[in-house]
């Protein structure tokens, strides 16, 4: 699903800020747009213990019932292939085993999947079922 990103409000706009403070504001809008088509908010910023292992920007649960993990990334332009691009195999690895290491609370997992929001310059994209954890 592509819009325009008029909910992606940045406060401190012609200021300078560092790539941490825009992610965060990303993942914010991001979830802002997610609970209005009504995803609901369960972590932000879900980590797992020790080096190399990995980090889930959202983890929402849709009306349906599942669980949905979502990327966030922003990107300033379309240059080198954009945000949705930029979830390698290795970030989509590093997801993938951070969700197993969430979905262990569950002594029966609930149906799941991937979605990734891509923010390019003013642009969302929400990808549903953006990969496979196979």
């Amino acid at each position: 699903m592509k819009r325009s990103l008029n909910s992606f409000q940045d406060p401190q706009a012609g200021t300078s800020r560092t790539t941490k403070s825009l992610g965060d504001a990303a993942e914010s809008s991001a979830a802002r747009h997610l609970q209005a088509q009504g995803l609901r908010l369960l972590e932000s910023h879900y980590r797992t213990p020790g080096r190399g292992g990995g980090e889930i920007d959202l983890i929402m649960r849709s009306p349906d019932g599942t669980l949905v993990f979502v990327e966030v990334r922003l990107r300033r332009s379309q240059r080198y292939g954009g945000a949705l691009a930029s979830v390698t195999a290795v970030k989509r690895s590093r997801l993938i085993w951070a969700a197993r290491h969430y979905l262990r609370r569950y002594a029966v997992p609930p149906p799941c999947r991937f979605d990734v929001v891509a923010m390019d310059g003013q642009e969302v994209r929400w990808v549903q079922g953006a990969f496979d954890a196979c």
